[in-house]
């Protein structure tokens, strides 16, 4: 798959890429773990529609700073040809969040490592965004510093994203979004996703996701398994976070 856009970890965590959480009071540490019955991110599968493993740890600090890492199972590069290598995606991100006039802003740098990966381009990927919250509203955009993914020429991408937050009350949450990569090669789309969270306590969170996408060309199918990437698609996923 030449493109990316958090059972389902990547809208537990949305983001996608923003995964750390509102600074506290003091510096903290935090880890999560979780299953999602197949890695979607930005609307287009990672995995080939097969479940994997996922994990993180966070770091956040009362001044507004904060680290993390994240990491999941994929198999889009080695369906790039029969030569390709790369299991592992491993995400290093950083950042800075403050308020000003009753908005929440978010800033940081984010890096796409795909452990092994021997495609060329090269599919790591160094991304900066930005994000402002109102209420339960928040919208974001993604800037790509270099080739998206391992997409030729694709350098300079954007990618602009909604995402609400409500609370249905009794450890519910529904979390509509909409998303538009802007993308070079002809390789734009829009993708959507309607998630509900369920607050099972005790750190342990449960998730079910509507996906779509309009990535229905030839472009967004893995070359060796034909797999349709952007097909639609209900993802379930569990988290632990501690």
């Amino acid at each position: 798959m030449k493109l990316k856009s958090k059972l389902l970890l990547a809208l537990l965590a949305t983001s996608s890429a923003a995964f750390a959480q509102t600074a506290p009071a003091a510096p903290e540490v935090t880890y999560n773990v979780g299953v999602v019955s197949q890695y979607r991110y930005r609307g287009l599968a990672q995995g080939k529609g097969q479940p994997a493993l996922q994990g993180g740890v966070d770091y956040a600090n009362a001044s507004g700073y904060y680290l993390g890492a994240w990491g999941s199972q994929i198999k889009w590069i080695e369906d790039q040809s029969s030569t390709a290598a790369g299991k592992t995606e491993l995400d290093l991100y950083g950042g800075y969040k403050f308020k000003a006039s009753d908005l929440d802003f978010d800033v940081g740098f984010l890096r796409y490592q795909y452990v092994g990966n021997n495609l060329n381009p090269n599919a790591n990927t160094n991304e900066v965004y930005g994000a402002v919250t109102s209420g339960v509203h928040t919208f974001k955009w993604s800037y790509a510093m270099t080739n998206l993914f391992g997409a030729a020429n694709t350098k300079g991408a954007d990618y602009f994203d909604w995402t609400a937050n409500y609370d249905l009350g009794g450890g519910l949450t529904l979390s509509p979004h909409l998303g538009r990569a802007i993308v070079q090669q002809n390789l734009s789309y829009t993708d959507g996703a309607l998630t509900l969270g369920k607050d099972l306590g005790n750190g342990l969170t449960a998730t079910a996701a509507a996906i779509v996408t309009n990535a229905n060309s030839t472009a967004f199918q893995g070359p060796v398994s034909k797999y349709a990437t952007g097909k639609s698609a209900v993802v379930l996923g569990l988290k632990y976070g501690f």
